[in-house]
C-alpha cells in the first residue's frame, strides 16, 4: 500500500478528530492537507504505526489551528456557530448514537469551554477511546496530567449536557413538525413546540443578515422565526422558498433555499418533547459544504 492509499485509509478518522477539534470543516480540511504533506515527507524510522503517527500530527496541527481560530473569533461579527456538516452515510463521523451526540452543534459549543489541549485530550480519550500513554505522547503531557484534564473536562461539560436523551425518531418527528407549522404559518403550533426558556442563536458572520445577539424566550423566538420567513418573502417577491429535513452534525436538521440556492441551516437541541435551543447558520462561507451535498435532497415548498 502506497502513502496515498494509507493516508486515505485513515482519512475518515483524521477528519473526525480535526472537525471536532475545530468546529469547521474548511479548517479541518486544511489541517488534513498539511498532515498529508508531512506524511509524504515523514522518515520511515519515525512511523511505527501510520494510524498513530497521523493521529498525532492531526491532533497537534488542530491544537495550533484552534489557538489561531479563537483569536480570530474575538473579532467575529455576531454569534459564532460551528460549520454544519452533512453526516448521512458518514459512519466515521456519526455512525453510532454516541458518535452522533459528540458531533452535534450543542456538543461542539460545549467543547468551547475547554482550552485546545484539554479539548484534544478529552476527545481522544472519551470519543476515540485512545489510551492515556498514547494521548500523553501526542500532546506532550504526563499521563497523570492527561487524566486530570479529562476529569476537569467532564466536570466542565456535565452541566451543559442535555438532561433527557431524545430518540432519533422523536428528533425527526419534531423537525418535520417544525417545518410543517412554519410552512402553514401556525404561530400557536410553533409556540407549543418550544420550551418556555428556548434560545435561538444565529450566525451570519457579518456576511449575511442575522440576529447579532441570542434571542431568549418562547414568544420572542417564535416571532423571530416567522419574522424571518416574512422578510425573505418580502425581499424576494415571486421566489420559491423551499426547505427539507436532512441530517447535519449527526442530528435531524432543516435546510432552507431561495430559488434553489441554500440560504440557511437550522439545527435543534431538545429537552424531552420540546425544542430548547435553535442554531441557524446563514453565513454563506459555512454553507458551502452543505450546498455541495444537497443537490438530491427532496424539499417542501414553504412559500412562494
Amino acid at each position: 500500500m502506497d502513502s496515498v492509499e494509507t493516508f486515505n485509509q485513515h482519512r475518515g478518522l483524521l477528519f473526525s478528530i480535526a472537525y471536532r477539534m475545530l468546529g469547521s470543516a474548511a479548517d479541518a480540511e486544511d489541517v488534513l492537507q498539511d498532515a498529508f504533506l508531512r506524511w509524504q515527507n515523514a522518515p520511515e524510522a519515525e512511523v511505527r504505526s501510520p494510524r498513530s503517527y497521523l493521529t498525532a500530527v492531526v491532533t497537534r496541527l488542530s491544537i495550533d489551528e484552534l489557538r489561531s481560530a479563537r483569536a480570530r473569533r474575538e473579532v467575529y461579527v455576531g454569534e459564532w456557530l460551528p460549520e454544519p456538516v452533512p453526516t448521512a452515510g458518514s459512519p466515521e463521523l456519526s455512525g453510532t448514537v454516541e458518535l452522533a451526540e459528540t458531533i452535534s452543534t450543542a456538543f461542539l459549543l460545549l467543547l468551547e469551554k475547554l482550552n485546545p489541549v484539554e479539548r484534544a485530550v478529552f476527545l481522544l480519550r472519551e470519543v476515540f477511546d485512545y489510551e492515556y500513554p498514547e494521548i500523553a505522547q501526542i500532546v506532550g503531557k504526563s499521563e497523570a496530567n492527561c487524566r486530570q484534564m479529562v476529569r476537569r473536562a467532564r466536570q466542565h461539560l456535565r452541566e451543559g449536557r442535555p438532561r433527557f436523551r431524545v430518540s432519533r425518531e422523536q428528533q425527526e418527528a419534531i423537525a418535520h413538525k417544525f417545518l410543517e407549522v412554519c410552512a402553514g404559518g401556525d404561530m400557536n403550533g410553533l409556540l407549543a413546540m418550544l420550551a418556555e426558556d428556548s434560545v435561538l442563536v444565529a450566525d451570519g458572520g457579518g456576511k449575511a443578515r442575522a440576529a447579532m445577539n441570542r434571542i431568549y424566550g418562547r414568544e420572542k423566538v417564535a416571532r423571530f422565526v416567522f419574522g424571518v420567513i416574512e422578510k425573505v418573502l418580502r425581499e424576494n417577491p415571486g421566489a420559491a422558498f423551499t426547505a427539507t429535513v436532512t441530517e447535519l452534525n449527526g442530528q435531524p436538521a432543516i435546510a432552507s433555499y431561495i430559488d434553489g440556492v441554500l440560504n440557511s441551516t437550522l439545527e435543534f437541541e431538545f429537552d424531552g418533547e420540546h425544542i430548547t435551543n435553535l442554531y441557524t447558520v446563514v453565513n454563506p462561507d459555512k454553507l458551502e459544504g452543505v450546498a455541495r451535498a444537497a443537490s438530491g435532497w427532496k424539499r417542501l415548498t414553504v412559500a412562494q
